[in-house]
């Protein structure tokens, strides 16, 4: 199975939480395209049979500037090939921001809504304000994402 990490960060957590993730996957025996620079071409030759998103969130609980232009070359074309794919959300944010909190993934869910992806785990939520290794409170939610890919 092949599996399409989409990566926006802007101090680097999240990108290494995604890096984390990708490790896991392939040593799961998964397929991985991850590159925090990846375009809507890349993913489309890939031929992806799952999605993961992975993000923080910045200013008003908007997307960091490196996710928005696929984001929006995403959102702009909903690729069908697409449709009923299974895909799941990190989000990373921090919870003294209040309404904001994790922002970033509520837009990548929407997406993911709008793409007709198939949600098999409800996000996960990395709070800055508890967390100090993001990388490894991320694991047992992505040996689920895992096992919900493997069934």
């Amino acid at each position: 199975m092949k599996v399409a990490i989409l990566s926006g960060s802007v101090y680097g957590t999240a990108e290494e939480v995604a890096r984390n993730a990708k490790q896991l996957l392939a040593d799961a025996g998964f397929e991985v395209l991850f590159n925090p620079r990846v375009s809507l071409a890349d993913i489309e030759a890939f031929e992806p049979d799952a999605f993961l998103a992975v993000t923080s969130t910045t200013g008003m609980g908007e997307l960091p500037d490196n996710l928005m232009p696929l984001y929006s070359q995403i959102r702009d074309l909903l690729p069908p090939a697409w449709r009923g794919l299974p895909g799941a959300v990190i989000a990373l944010g921090d919870s003294s921001y209040g309404d904001t909190y994790c922002g970033g993934g509520e837009q990548m869910t929407e997406l993911f809504a709008e793409l007709g992806l198939r949600e098999v785990q409800p996000m996960l939520r990395l709070d800055a304000s508890e967390t100090v290794n993001p990388e490894g409170d991320s694991e047992p939610w992505v040996q689920d994402f895992i096992t919900a890919l493997s069934q």
